[in-house]
């Protein structure tokens, strides 16, 4: 998300009523957000991605002895066993942030503290979800004012939105239409800014628009990048296929369920907003033969995670003898320790926030303590942290 869009998601409420997918907890005992919580200087925070996405850092850590091996993302190929099955998100991040002014519709008369945004009409958007061709749901600053019928104008009126109706946790769902031979989507993919993540202090640049980006990202949907895959180019994907890896895809359209942040105090009380997903069926045909063969499936990223697994439980509710069902679905999994992984052996992510559900989910699947340390020891070895930052295979 773009930087001055943070004081967007510290407003969010915590429940979804909506939801009722089970969390999948399956031991007793109760973790605290508190658990999840580790010191980081911000001099760690990576602003800008290095000159070249190969150059960072990798953390190896080993799932069983809780081992710790530093290492470049260059030397990745070497490190694979060479059968295993490699599954990334070619998800595409979308210029997910507007700015556009009012045209009054439904203005109401400004009081003394909204004097100046009456004065100036500006209105900022963050698209969050597409609902249909034109229609998005997202979150509206300032939103109070923002009332069904209003519209606003984006660039010099090429490109209008209405409010059509509110919806949860103070998202409005805008309608778009375009005022000259140009499509929606070309509208706002050159007025659209990239949403760049809040913990980044900078406006976004031009270079952005390609380093936010993997190099195998193909499917816009996305409101924020699937990090772990920022640090692979042509050529390691070249080597890593050349070791005798499968490479397989899946998308997984990263919204607000990724980093909305965990305002209850035990990550138990924690809902998590859908996301949309796709698996293809080749890519299901590819996962269910490498299980079968008894070979390793490593996710590139939390998000492949989320949608592997939750593809998983619905195999095991339809009584379906694969391991987990192709197609679209939506993912409302939180993962959090105490879950049975049934498809993901390994995986490469990125270190993320304290107290977050990306850092309960890597938890999960590694064990909390031997995680900490394993942030602790990058820290103290001075890697970059977070969606610019280094990364980490763990095994």
């Amino acid at each position: 998300m773009a930087s001055d869009s943070e004081a967007f998601l510290p407003c969010l409420p915590n429940r979804f009523p909506f939801l009722s997918e089970p969390q999948m907890l399956l031991d007793s005992h109760l973790m605290r957000l508190e658990d999840l919580e580790y010191h980081l200087p911000d001099s760690h925070i990576a602003q800008r991605p290095l000159d070249r996405r190969d150059a960072s850092r990798l953390l190896e850590l080993s799932r069983s002895e809780g081992a710790l091996t530093d290492h470049l993302f260059a030397d990745l190929p070497d490190l694979l066993r060479g059968d295993e099955l490699m599954v990334l998100n070619n998800a595409r991040v979308i210029p997910a942030r507007l700015f556009g002014r009012r045209a009054g519709v439904h203005s109401q008369p400004a009081s003394r503290a909204t004097r100046s945004a009456h004065l100036s009409g500006k209105v900022e958007v963050f698209l969050t979800r597409q609902i249909e061709p034109q229609t998005w749901e997202a979150l509206v600053r300032p939103g109070r004012k923002m009332q069904t019928g209003e519209r606003v104008l984006f660039g010099e009126g090429e490109l209008e939105a209405e409010v059509v109706s509110r919806g949860e946790l103070g998202l409005r769902i805008l309608r778009f239409v375009s005022r000259d031979t140009c499509s929606v989507p070309e509208h706002l993919e050159r007025l659209g800014r990239v949403p760049l993540p809040p913990y980044i202090h900078r406006t976004d640049e031009l270079a952005d628009r390609e380093r936010y980006q993997t190099v195998f990202a193909r499917q816009p949907g996305a409101i924020a990048a699937p990090t772990a895959g920022l640090h692979f180019t042509p050529e390691i994907l070249e080597k890593i296929r050349a070791r005798g890896v499968e490479v397989c895809e899946l998308t997984l359209d990263v919204g607000l369920g990724t980093f909305q942040p965990v305002h209850t105090e035990t990550l138990e009380d924690h809902l998590m907003h859908a996301e949309s997903y796709e698996i293809p069926a080749q890519t299901a045909q590819y996962i269910n033969a490498a299980r079968a063969a008894g070979r390793p499936i490593l996710a590139i990223g939390t998000t492949v995670v989320r949608a592997l697994e939750a593809a998983a439980l619905r195999a095991t509710d339809s009584g379906s003898a694969d391991l987990l069902l192709p197609g679209k679905a939506d993912a409302r999994l939180f993962i959090y320790p105490g879950f049975r992984f049934r498809v993901v052996d390994a995986l490469l992510t990125n270190f993320h926030l304290p107290k977050s559900t990306l850092l309960a989910l890597v938890s999960a699947f590694a064990g909390r303590e031997k995680v900490l340390a394993a942030y602790n020891h990058a820290v103290q070895a001075g890697y970059r942290f977070y969606s610019y930052g280094d990364c980490m295979l763990i095994r």
